[in-house]
């Protein structure tokens, strides 16, 4: 399999999945809120719907008059986000899923259509300038990350392993270098494994020489080791919860303070 085929087949099943999730939900359910501030869930899909119409062509909702951005918009990208949200809150949510259904159908064949070229021309993407093939790896992890979302704010846990829960950790360890360099201040020489105990199960090393990194194995001891489920990992990196709340359920051996940092380090998405 190549990885435009596992990429754009991960991406399609995460639409089936978030399809059937959604087919499943009553009205009442739709505007329960969830883990994202001011959004309920039929705002996440709507923000779905609106990423994807984007890259269909569509151009953005002009943004409402007068009013003062919700707290929750920080940047330039959260603007345009807000804007989609905006426009899809007044519709009822067989058209928000039947909006859903349209975009990502059409999504569907454009991506099928591509050519090998197409994949990897390059493209912006929300990390700078990559290639198209870039940018759809991270819509599998924003589309999982969003399933993962209504999930939690309905209470209604599943698809926590498999290509998208996968390519999503894959997302995350990609940012490790800089989370636990610059954001977490781990000092030269030291060095730093996460275990992820699963669903999604990795050992992840990560060394400090003039500047941290990645790499496949450690010559000695981690300075500090970090265990945890990769449910706890994912949302940790999405800022989906309080870190020093959460840290009782991370596992911490050797340095615990460089342990704590990193831990309440992890946050990177927009």
């Amino acid at each position: 399999m190549t990885d435009r085929e596992r990429v754009v087949g991960a991406l399609l099943d995460e639409w089936r999945a978030l399809d059937e999730l959604l087919s499943g939900l009553d009205p009442a359910a739709w505007a329960a809120p969830t883990p994202l501030p001011g959004w309920s869930v039929a705002d996440v899909v709507a923000h779905v719907i609106g990423t994807e119409a984007s890259l269909s062509g569509e151009p953005v909702p002009e943004a409402g008059g007068g009013a003062e951005p919700p707290a929750h918009v920080r940047n330039d990208i959260g603007a345009l986000n807000e804007r989609w949200v905006e426009s899809l809150r007044p519709s009822p949510p067989a058209e928000v899923l039947a909006r859903f259904r349209e975009v990502t159908s059409r999504r569907a064949a454009a991506l099928r259509a591509m050519t090998p070229e197409d994949f990897e021309a390059p493209s912006w993407t929300p990390v700078g300038q990559a290639t198209y093939g870039r940018f759809m790896e991270i819509r599998v992890f924003d589309c999982w990350l969003h399933e993962q979302d209504i999930r939690d704010g309905l209470g209604l846990p599943g698809n926590r392993d498999g290509g998208g829960a996968e390519l999503s950790v894959d997302e995350i360890v990609r940012a490790l270098g800089y989370l636990v360099g610059k954001r977490a201040g781990a000092p030269d020489g030291s060095s730093v494994t996460i275990e992820l105990t699963g669903p999604v199960r990795r050992v992840v090393h990560v060394a400090v020489d003039g500047r941290a990194a990645v790499v496949d194995s450690l010559a000695a001891p981690a300075t500090t080791t970090l265990r945890l489920s990769s449910d706890l990992f994912v949302r940790l990196a999405g800022g989906r919860l309080d870190a020093e709340a959460a840290l009782p359920g991370v596992t911490i051996e050797g340095d615990e303070e460089l342990g704590r940092k990193v831990a309440t380090s992890l946050a990177f998405t927009i």
